[in-house]
């Protein structure tokens, strides 16, 4: 069988390798011809053994070590006396060695990815002392490369955009593949790409891995993305090598290629005439293919009779163009428009210039529609005048206003009455004559501003509105008068012709050609022999002095009439009074005090003084008061008690009891009895809600419940008993409960008697029981427990 040119170089690289490999691996170190010798001091001993590199191949698969190496020095006699020893990289973990023979084996299975090589260390030592017979010495085993990686795309899957239309062979985008086996030996790591899908739309450079538009024409429009499979095979892509894959995503970038079209040549809309300026009337586009800025339009009205009536603009988000109103329109007056409208692409590419014109044309028809449309007034606004002095029912002026329908309906008139809110105006409904319904006044409102209202006879719905300001105009019918109100002052030290005060008027009326007053003082005033007035000429007087020698003493205030005059046609005039104050002044004429009443008053005191010092004697009578107040309260006892009242007084006892065999020292019927009754009595400090009449009975109930009914019957008769101390006191009582032979041992009750416990017998105790005798006994009214 004859061998091609292809299989027959492998062949002989296969062979090649084998011879190599098989060489290398026999490697072992050869004896020198020349003997060993040792020099003393610094002299070196000349080495016996020559190195070589060791390689192996990696990804040994065996199940026996694999075979790397021989090391031998000529001091080995072959005698057992020469032992070797390795150290270095991987030496014992990785690489063992036969310390006998200096054979070298590999114990695990390497990879030359993870390391290319390894630096060890050998030794031939002498057997029995252990010591070196030559110079330790480093060599390096290689490891030998194999296919055992495939090619893969670091940075896949990849993304990638062309325009579309491109011509063939525009590069795309450009894929790399790795691979990790050795590219200096062999070919593991030569590769070449090729396209497992894509074509024919795009192709690949096999050594580059350029990937290239492969068919011209390419129009995003019908399709816009391609999905390509890259594949990168090793050993320049011959049978055996690995291979790996991506994916290429391409998408088809937009060109201007598709001009705007219309999908209709003509559109028709109809509009009702009372549609406002600035409406929208309709919305027309032109279809284009193409996206983002390719497909920006523009439109503009090139033709027909209503290019100042309606205008058309592009609404930038969906490239519609949007035709509006820029007049109102009157069915009366025209009833359709016709607009020839074109609409062009705004970035044309000249590229693509021979597919055709980028702009189209459409005509649009717009039909005015006729709606019943309110009454319309001649004028937007009318501007009248009246005088203030006009009477009720002068005619102002006339508004106008008609029916714009064909129908011309009769219209009737009013008066917005929110807008003439007193009701000053009236209007005749049919012929819209404006009259006075009140007397007017300019200083009041000087400008009426009111609203007429025009309605339809048939359809008073349909309601126009009309404008109209009226101007009063102005009459001197105000009097002048002070323009504020002064407060004059002459100094008692004053001296003939000095200026006192500058006045002036005012006037509400608004004559033409502005005020003009005239000072004088009246008739009565004009021979006072204090004061004299001087007219300034300029809307001003000035009051003046007349003599010296004022003095508050004799006249305190004086009371000056002056008369003002305007110059209206007729004249009106007024007269005002001006206070002038005779003050106490000082040496620049500033005056101090101007009451009379000042020389009445101490010289030493001031009225604030004296206001301080009755405050303070009415403060001690209050305070003298309240402290004799509280005094009485504090004699008057709490206790309607004849003698004293003992809590003033602490009585001490040192006498001891017998104990329980002194049965003299108290009476045991006073701890028996219960049901003892108790004269109630009034106290002042506590009001008593309840007054107990009786003790009832104990039923046959638990102990606790006794317990607790008996504690708080004493707790109730402590709250209203009269005699009972008005302060917290501690109260103790020995009460068995029902079935006891004693029953209670409160010293309250007694089983006796059902009166009032007698405590005489205190008396005969002795004068140690005195006090106790004088408290217990018959004597006062009232018992203390």
């Amino acid at each position: 069988m004859k061998l091609g040119k292809v299989e027959f170089c492998h062949f002989l690289q296969m062979l090649a390798l084998f011879l190599c490999l098989s060489g290398m691996n026999q490697a072992e170190i050869s004896r020198s011809r020349s003997k060993p010798y040792f020099q003393s001091g610094r002299t070196r001993t000349k080495r016996s053994w020559v190195w070589n590199q060791f390689f192996v191949l990696e990804e040994y698969m065996g199940t026996d070590p694999l075979y790397v190496g021989k090391l031998h020095s000529d001091v080995d006699k072959g005698d057992g006396s020469i032992k070797y020893i390795l150290s270095g990289e991987g030496a014992s973990s990785i690489f063992i060695i036969d310390e006998n023979t200096g054979d070298i084996h590999a114990t695990k299975r390497l990879d030359r990815e993870e390391q290319a090589y390894y630096t060890l260390r050998a030794q031939a030592l002498d057997r029995l002392t252990n010591k070196p017979v030559e110079p330790e010495s480093e060599f390096v085993i290689k490891i030998q490369d194999i296919n055992d990686n495939e090619p893969k795309f670091l940075d896949g899957p990849y993304t990638a955009g062309v325009p579309e239309m491109s011509p063939v062979g525009t590069s795309v985008v450009q894929v790399t593949a790795t691979d990790a086996d050795d590219p200096t030996y062999g070919n593991s790591a030569r590769v070449v790409y090729s396209i497992l899908q894509g074509q024919p739309y795009f192709s690949v450079e096999p050594k580059t891995g350029v990937i290239k538009t492969a068919l011209p024409n390419m129009d995003r429009e019908a399709k816009d993305q391609y999905l390509l499979v890259i594949q990168a095979k090793d050993m320049v892509g011959q049978n055996g090598g690995l291979s790996g894959t991506t994916s290429v995503t391409v998408t088809l970038t937009d060109v201007n290629d598709n001009p705007p079209r219309f999908p209709r040549r003509s559109y028709q809309y109809n509009v009702p005439e009372s549609l406002p300026v600035a409406s929208v009337v309709a919305r027309i586009k032109a279809a284009d293919a193409d996206v983002g800025p390719n497909a920006e339009m523009e439109y503009k009205i090139v033709d027909g009779d209503g290019l100042g009536v309606f205008k058309i603009s592009v609404d930038k988000d969906t490239q519609e163009g949007i035709i509006t109103i820029q007049k109102e329109l009157d069915f009366e007056a025209k009833t359709s428009y016709t607009l020839r409208i074109e609409a062009a692409n705004m970035h044309v590419d000249p590229r693509f210039l021979s597919l055709g014109p980028f702009s189209d044309m459409t005509t649009v028809k717009i039909i005015v529609e006729d709606v019943d449309e309110p009454p319309v007034f001649t004028s937007r606004l009318y501007s009248m005048v009246v005088s203030e002095a006009a009477k009720v029912g002068t005619i102002i002026g006339t508004v106008a206003a008609h029916d714009p329908d064909a129908s011309n309906s009769p219209v009737r008139y009013s008066i917005d009455r929110n807008t003439d809110l007193e009701r000053y105006f009236n209007i005749d409904a049919n012929s819209g004559v404006i009259t006075t319904a009140k007397s007017l006044d300019r200083e009041t409102n000087a400008v009426h501003n009111i609203t007429v209202l025009a309605m339809e006879s048939q359809n008073p719905a349909q309601i126009g509105r009309g404008y109209v300001a009226i101007t009063i105009l102005d009459i001197n019918d105000n009097a002048p008068e002070f323009a504020m109100e002064y407060e004059a002052t002459v100094c008692e030290n004053a001296q003939p012709g000095q200026v006192i005060q500058k006045i002036s008027a005012i006037d509400k009326d608004d004559p033409p050609n502005g005020h003009q007053f005239y000072f004088s003082l009246t008739a009565e005033a004009a021979n006072n022999h204090n004061f004299t007035l001087q007219d300034n000429k300029d809307n001003t007087a000035t009051v003046l002095t007349k003599r010296n020698g004022f003095r508050r003493q004799e006249q305190s205030v004086f009371y000056l009439p002056i008369f003002i005059v305007d110059s209206g046609t007729p004249s009106l005039s007024s007269t005002n009074t001006l206070t002038i104050r005779v003050c106490d002044c000082d040496a620049d004429g500033v005056a101090q005090t101007c009451n009379a009443e000042a020389y009445i008053l101490p010289a030493g005191l001031s009225t604030g003084a004296l206001i301080a010092i009755l405050a303070c004697i009415l403060t001690l009578l209050v305070l003298v008061l309240l402290i004799v107040t509280m005094r009485r309260r504090k004699k008057e006892p709490l206790i309607f008690d004849e003698e004293r009242d003992i809590r003033e007084n602490i009585v001490r006892y040192d006498d001891e009891g017998g104990g329980e065999e002194d049965t003299e020292a108290f009476d045991m019927t006073a701890l028996r009895n219960l049901n003892i009754i108790r004269d109630t009595k009034t106290r002042r400090d506590v009001t008593p809600e309840i007054q107990f009449l009786s003790r009832p009975t104990f039923k046959s109930i638990p102990d606790n419940v006794i317990f607790r009914e008996f504690i708080w019957e004493r707790l109730k008769e402590a709250d209203v008993d009269p005699c009972a101390p008005p302060y917290d006191s501690l109260q103790t009582y020995a009460f068995e409960g029902n079935g006891s032979v004693a029953e209670s041992l409160s010293s309250l009750d007694s089983i006796s008697s059902n009166s009032d416990q007698n405590y005489d017998y205190l008396s005969d105790w002795g004068p140690r029981f005195k006090r106790l005798a004088d408290m217990y006994g018959t004597g006062p009214d009232c018992l203390y427990s």
